[in-house]
């Protein structure tokens, strides 16, 4: 089994965001979107809806913005 950063993802409100993305990183995201689907068992109609949840991944595994988002608090 892959062992894959993201697991199911839970039904949301969303806040609508319009941009663009480079046709590769579009591909990587549908081919994303299918290995989850595989994993979980529950298929993502829509692989935009990864885009949320792979930010606020990174952003939590981020640790200089860690570090720096504390920082700014305490400071």
């Amino acid at each position: 089994m892959t062992k894959l950063k993201l697991s199911a993802i839970p039904d949301d409100r969303p806040v609508k965001f319009s941009f663009e993305l480079p046709a590769s990183v579009h591909r990587d995201l549908v081919a994303y979107a299918e290995v989850l689907g595989r994993e979980t068992g529950q298929s993502v109609a829509d692989p935009a809806k990864l885009i949320a949840p792979m930010l606020a991944r990174f952003m939590m595994t981020d640790r200089a913005f860690s570090r720096a988002r504390r920082n700014a608090r305490s400071g």
